[in-house]
């Protein structure tokens, strides 16, 4: 998972990525900050995330940004009242991260996310109702959760040792360059991984 606020860098951690490198789902439709010719497939739900995770025909996915397909089903159902719809929502988000644990082994899929904060300031990932945080707690799924930020001006990765980000990879520093092109091989410091907890 890549964790972070607008602006902090999400969707321009893509910028190094070539035309044939990943599967991009645009879950707001909107285009990505900068010139490409990557073909992103834009106003993405659940249903063509969940059916392109099933075929497992890319190595590589990204969803930008998944906090939005709880969002927009927020406003979907604002009207109805009662819990259910809660449900609905946390199990929704629940089928496609266990989707994504169930692609390849070389299958990588990354979750471009938005923090929510804490009355200690900590981050963790926003959800919707609290059937997510409760029974669920996604960052604990994810095996490595890169954090987004701007220091001194700069875009960069908090990989350890910051809030909730994680990485198995122990030589990466603290704080790491953002610029660097995320990729899906496994021996690169930024991998997210396989299951869940990849993107």
């Amino acid at each position: 998972m890549v964790l972070g606020p607008t602006g902090s860098g999400k969707s321009t951690s893509l910028l190094h990525f070539g035309p044939n490198d990943a599967e991009i789902f645009g879950v707001t439709g909107k285009r990505l900050p900068f010139r490409t010719p990557l073909p992103i497939r834009k106003n993405a739900g659940y249903r063509d995330i969940y059916l392109a995770l099933k075929e497992n025909r890319s190595k590589v996915y990204v969803i930008d940004d998944s906090t939005y397909l709880m969002q927009f089903d927020n406003f979907k159902w604002a009207q109805e009242k009662g819990y259910d719809k809660f449900v609905t929502m946390a199990v929704n988000f629940e089928t496609l991260l266990d989707a994504a644990m169930k692609t390849d082994d070389d299958t990588t899929v990354y979750f471009l996310h938005h923090p929510q904060f804490g009355e200690d300031g900590g981050a963790k990932p926003q959800t919707i109702g609290r059937m997510l945080d409760n029974q669920l707690c996604i960052e604990g799924l994810c095996d490595v959760i890169l954090e987004c930020a701007i220091v001194d001006g700069e875009h960069v990765f908090y990989t350890n040792e910051h809030g909730i980000a994680k990485t198995p990879a122990q030589h990466v520093r603290p704080a790491d360059d953002q610029e660097r092109p995320l990729h899906g091989r496994r021996d690169h410091p930024h991998v997210l991984g396989h299951g869940p907890a990849e993107g």
